[in-house]
Protein backbone atom coordinates (compact mmCIF):
# COMPACT_ATOMS: atom_id res chain seq x y z
CA UNK A 1 0.00 0.00 0.00
CA UNK A 2 2.93 2.20 0.49
CA UNK A 3 5.72 1.10 -1.95
CA UNK A 4 5.12 4.34 -4.00
CA UNK A 5 3.67 7.32 -2.39
CA UNK A 6 3.23 10.81 -3.66
CA UNK A 7 3.89 13.85 -1.58
CA UNK A 8 2.51 17.39 -3.16
CA UNK A 9 4.88 19.87 -0.98
CA UNK A 10 4.35 23.75 -0.98
CA UNK A 11 7.08 23.83 1.22
CA UNK A 12 5.58 25.34 4.23
CA UNK A 13 6.47 24.25 7.95
CA UNK A 14 4.17 21.70 8.03
CA UNK A 15 6.04 19.73 5.28
CA UNK A 16 9.06 19.48 7.72
CA UNK A 17 6.30 16.67 9.66
CA UNK A 18 5.37 15.04 6.76
CA UNK A 19 9.03 14.06 5.48
CA UNK A 20 9.56 13.02 8.80
CA UNK A 21 5.92 10.83 8.42
CA UNK A 22 7.90 9.25 5.14
CA UNK A 23 10.80 8.45 6.65
CA UNK A 24 8.69 6.44 9.09
CA UNK A 25 6.91 4.67 6.47
CA UNK A 26 10.42 3.17 5.36
CA UNK A 27 9.90 0.13 7.85
CA UNK A 28 6.48 -0.25 6.07
CA UNK A 29 7.53 -0.64 2.67
CA UNK A 30 8.15 2.73 1.12
CA UNK A 31 10.86 2.56 -1.65
CA UNK A 32 9.80 5.41 -3.92
CA UNK A 33 8.60 9.10 -3.11
CA UNK A 34 7.04 11.21 -6.17
CA UNK A 35 7.75 15.01 -4.57
CA UNK A 36 5.32 17.64 -6.15
CA UNK A 37 4.97 21.16 -6.23
CA UNK A 38 2.67 22.76 -8.55
CA UNK A 39 3.34 26.52 -8.99
CA UNK A 40 -0.16 28.40 -8.47
CA UNK A 41 -1.04 29.65 -11.74
CA UNK A 42 -3.42 32.06 -10.61
CA UNK A 43 -1.28 33.53 -8.79
CA UNK A 44 1.13 33.44 -11.92
CA UNK A 45 -1.56 35.10 -14.27
CA UNK A 46 -2.22 37.79 -11.68
CA UNK A 47 1.22 38.92 -12.07
CA UNK A 48 0.41 39.88 -15.83
CA UNK A 49 -2.36 42.87 -15.01
CA UNK A 50 0.12 44.09 -11.81
CA UNK A 51 3.46 43.95 -13.06
CA UNK A 52 3.45 43.06 -16.81
CA UNK A 53 7.26 44.69 -18.22
CA UNK A 54 8.23 41.83 -14.94
CA UNK A 55 6.34 39.38 -15.71
CA UNK A 56 8.74 37.04 -17.41
CA UNK A 57 11.81 37.55 -14.87
CA UNK A 58 9.53 36.88 -11.94
CA UNK A 59 8.45 33.63 -13.13
CA UNK A 60 11.44 32.47 -14.00
CA UNK A 61 12.65 33.40 -10.39
CA UNK A 62 9.52 31.66 -9.63
CA UNK A 63 9.93 28.58 -11.03
CA UNK A 64 13.94 28.39 -10.29
CA UNK A 65 13.98 28.90 -6.68
CA UNK A 66 10.69 26.49 -6.38
CA UNK A 67 13.13 23.57 -8.36
CA UNK A 68 15.71 24.36 -5.74
CA UNK A 69 13.78 23.96 -2.97
CA UNK A 70 12.19 20.96 -4.17
CA UNK A 71 15.64 19.59 -4.69
CA UNK A 72 16.86 19.93 -0.98
CA UNK A 73 13.52 18.29 -0.41
CA UNK A 74 14.52 15.41 -2.51
CA UNK A 75 17.50 15.40 -1.36
CA UNK A 76 16.90 14.74 2.26
CA UNK A 77 14.86 11.85 0.89
CA UNK A 78 17.16 10.32 -1.05
CA UNK A 79 19.40 10.34 2.30
CA UNK A 80 16.96 8.51 4.47
CA UNK A 81 17.25 5.74 1.36
CA UNK A 82 14.39 6.41 -1.07
CA UNK A 83 14.16 6.59 -4.71
CA UNK A 84 12.43 10.42 -5.48
CA UNK A 85 11.11 11.66 -8.55
CA UNK A 86 10.64 15.66 -8.63
CA UNK A 87 8.19 17.09 -10.47
CA UNK A 88 7.50 20.62 -10.43
CA UNK A 89 4.37 21.61 -12.67
CA UNK A 90 1.96 24.85 -12.87
CA UNK A 91 -1.55 24.64 -12.76
CA UNK A 92 -4.17 24.96 -10.10
CA UNK A 93 -2.70 22.87 -7.20
CA UNK A 94 -5.32 20.03 -6.53
CA UNK A 95 -6.16 19.71 -10.01
CA UNK A 96 -2.24 19.11 -10.78
CA UNK A 97 -1.82 16.91 -7.30
CA UNK A 98 -4.85 14.57 -8.55
CA UNK A 99 -3.81 14.31 -12.38
CA UNK A 100 0.18 13.35 -11.13
CA UNK A 101 -1.30 10.76 -8.99
CA UNK A 102 -2.97 9.29 -12.31
CA UNK A 103 -0.08 9.80 -14.58
CA UNK A 104 2.94 8.19 -11.58
CA UNK A 105 1.17 4.87 -10.61
CA UNK A 106 1.38 5.44 -6.90
CA UNK A 107 -0.06 3.41 -4.44
CA UNK A 108 -0.96 6.03 -1.97
CA UNK A 109 -0.48 10.17 -1.24
CA UNK A 110 0.54 11.63 1.77
CA UNK A 111 0.08 15.62 2.36
CA UNK A 112 -0.37 18.24 5.34
CA UNK A 113 -3.31 19.54 6.31
CA UNK A 114 -2.70 23.25 5.80
CA UNK A 115 -0.45 24.85 3.56
CA UNK A 116 1.18 28.28 3.54
CA UNK A 117 -2.30 30.66 2.99
CA UNK A 118 -4.93 29.84 5.46
CA UNK A 119 -6.77 32.60 4.36
CA UNK A 120 -6.71 31.27 1.02
CA UNK A 121 -7.93 27.31 2.02
CA UNK A 122 -11.13 29.02 4.48
CA UNK A 123 -12.14 31.17 1.52
CA UNK A 124 -11.39 28.32 -1.29
CA UNK A 125 -11.53 25.02 0.57
CA UNK A 126 -7.73 23.92 0.87
CA UNK A 127 -5.87 21.94 -0.97
CA UNK A 128 -5.39 18.78 0.80
CA UNK A 129 -9.15 18.84 1.27
CA UNK A 130 -10.09 18.73 -2.25
CA UNK A 131 -7.13 15.67 -2.85
CA UNK A 132 -8.63 13.96 0.23
CA UNK A 133 -12.06 14.33 -1.90
CA UNK A 134 -11.76 13.29 -5.19
CA UNK A 135 -8.50 11.27 -4.78
CA UNK A 136 -8.22 7.63 -6.14
CA UNK A 137 -5.71 6.65 -3.74
CA UNK A 138 -5.49 6.43 -0.32
CA UNK A 139 -4.21 9.64 1.42
CA UNK A 140 -2.56 9.72 4.36
CA UNK A 141 -2.78 13.40 6.26
CA UNK A 142 -0.17 15.07 8.65
CA UNK A 143 -2.21 17.39 11.08
CA UNK A 144 0.20 20.29 12.02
Amino acid sequence: MFRKILYPTDFSSISKKVVAAIKQLKDAGTEEIVLINVIDSRNIDAMVHWAPTEYEHIRNVIEDNTRKEAEEAARDLKEAGFKVTVMVTEGIPAQEILKAEKQTGVSSIIIGSHGKSNLQEMLLGSVSDVVIRKAEKPVIVIKR
